[in-house]
């Protein structure tokens, strides 16, 4: 099957630091650009008009205009490959732009760039927040589609994705035929969401729900709901890798004070609750409950301190009376209670005595790892973007509203369409988008081979395990893609002037390697 989706010859190129202004996320996305697209019909029926995509490329057409690599992003991905799949982008590498006019386009409800809840709505004058429409994959292809055209590609030589990149990737190849996409590579994917992964979306929106700071989706950006956000990337996390990936990097150990100074330095308060640990006394009560309460998101003000509390409790369950001053402490974002693992000499409550106190550990490196990671993606995400690029996941479904051969919505018949060359890899390990599942597609495409990436590490494999799957699609390229592979570089310039070196930190990438954590 193909869609015939009619798009302007010239777009309005848009300046991004002007954008920016209303959204400050896109300058965390150095070089891109970002065109207006004029019109566009949703699968929902509702019309878009002058709406922004974002997208970076690297290397240039050839003559026939048809060397074309889209790569498509992941959930919080953006359009800058050499950030999250760098170590494939290069001469010589999968994606080489010597050969290849590589493009990567910035899915809808992203905050980097494209249409989004941070876009501003023409007819209200101010940002959509919670009024964004739904987008689907479906509509992300669509609206893509105008771009490639505009910047004049005629045949997209092979689609890349993985995770939600993979729908899309699966998308371009069910609504256009092999003249048009001719190869195709789906990672770590499906052919429509799963129960469990919707589940998992359902249970991260709820943790931003939750936040009294998220006020229906009308918050400012200058207070957004942190917390909740902070809380569905840790379970987030927990679902692209395993079990035993983290047993193995992180067991029942104490962070370093390495990791500990990587995990504050993102956070004024961090230091200055930690200042405070070392110079006050502290009672047994406010050493409790900095126990409880460590790793608590909470805004007392202008102050560290909770509100003074006067709780007297009767009966047979005893009795405890304490009341905090500003000078107690209480637990923040990303808070570390190393303090409490120490002992500490007070007097007891019960008989006068004193005691050194000895609780046992309750700070370990897996929270470190989550409260840093938590910390960092709401200093680089947007709460709003966050819940609609997550029920854009959930909408996925190949045969939906699709029909092949008089069966409607019949998912084998729809994945039997699909006659491009595809290589499918799936992860042992991978316990949100299943082997299984990866199995399923590849029994169905007819042209299809499947490769199994041996990794402990869960669903980031795709995003990890590079240089296995460097070798496996350079392999499948040059089988289905001799005449590009072959062919003679059309530009010589070095990665660094490519825009292709891997970057130290990661800014944007699903995953970041643990290894030293």
């Amino acid at each position: 099957m193909t869609e015939t989706i009619f798009a302007p010859k010239t777009l309005v190129e848009l300046d991004p630091k002007e954008l920016s202004q209303f959204n400050p996320f896109i300058k965390l996305v150095h070089n891109q650009k970002i065109v207006q697209i004029p019109e566009l019909t949703l699968e929902s029926g509702l019309t878009l008009r002058n709406f922004p995509i974002a997208y970076k490329t690297w290397g240039k057409l050839n003559a026939k205009k048809d060397n074309c690599l889209v790569i498509c992003h992941a959930l919080t991905g953006s359009s800058d490959v050499a950030d999250w799949w760098g170590p494939l982008l290069g001469k010589d590498k999968a994606f080489d732009p010597t050969r290849y006019f590589i493009i990567c386009l910035n899915s809808m409800g992203s905050p980097y760039g494209s249409f989004s809840p941070l876009s501003v709505n023409e007819e209200t004058g101010r940002s959509y927040g919670p009024e964004f429409p739904l987008c689907t994959v479906r509509d992300d292809v669509r609206a893509h589609k105008i771009v490639l055209d505009y910047l004049g590609v005629k045949s997209i030589a092979c689609v890349v994705g993985g995770s939600m990149g993979g729908m899309l990737a699966l998308e371009w190849t069910t609504m256009f035929n092999k003249k048009y996409v001719r190869n195709l590579v789906a990672l770590a994917t499906s052919a429509r969401h799963s129960a469990w992964c919707i589940s998992w979306s359902e249970a991260q929106r709820q943790s931003v729900y939750s936040d009294p700071k998220y006020l229906d989706g009308f918050y400012s950006l200058d207070d957004p709901p942190t917390a909740g956000l902070s809380a569905a990337r840790m379970a987030a996390l927990l679902t692209y890798r395993s079990r035993n990936s983290f047993e193995k990097k992180f067991s029942r150990r104490q962070p370093s004070k390495q990791q500990e100074n990587k995990s504050k330095k993102n956070s004024i308060t961090n230091e200055s609750i930690t200042e405070i640990n070392r110079s006050s006394p502290i009672t047994i009560n406010e050493r409790s409950l900095n126990i409880h309460n460590d790793g608590m998101r909470r805004n007392y003000g202008n102050s560290l301190s909770p509100p003074s509390i006067n709780r007297t409790t009767n009966g047979r369950m005893g009795s405890v009376i304490s009341t905090h001053s500003n000078d107690s402490q209480a637990s923040s974002s990303s808070t570390s209670s190393n303090d409490s693992l120490h002992s500490v000499s007070s007097v007891s409550s019960i008989t006068g005595e004193v005691t050194d106190l000895k609780p046992a550990q309750t700070y370990f490196s897996a929270q470190s790892y989550l409260r840093y990671q938590g910390t960092k993606f709401v200093n680089r995400f947007d709460a709003n973007c966050y819940i609609a690029i997550t029920r854009k996941l959930d909408t996925h479904d190949l045969a939906r509203d699709r029909s092949i051969d008089g069966y409607d919505e019949d998912m084998n018949k729809i994945l039997n369409s699909i006659k491009q060359p595809t290589l499918v890899i799936g992860i042992s390990s991978d316990g949100l988008f299943t082997y299984s599942e990866q199995e399923f597609l590849a029994e169905h495409i007819p042209n299809s081979i499947l490769e199994k990436i041996e990794s402990p590490e869960g669903h980031d494999a795709f995003l990890l395990e590079f240089e296995l799957i460097n070798r496996l699609m350079i392999q499948f390229m040059k089988k289905n893609i001799p005449e590009i592979m072959n062919a003679k570089p059309l530009i010589t310039a070095t990665d660094e002037e490519m825009e292709t070196t891997y970057p130290k930190d990661s800014v944007f990438g699903e995953a970041e390697e643990v290894t030293n954590w």
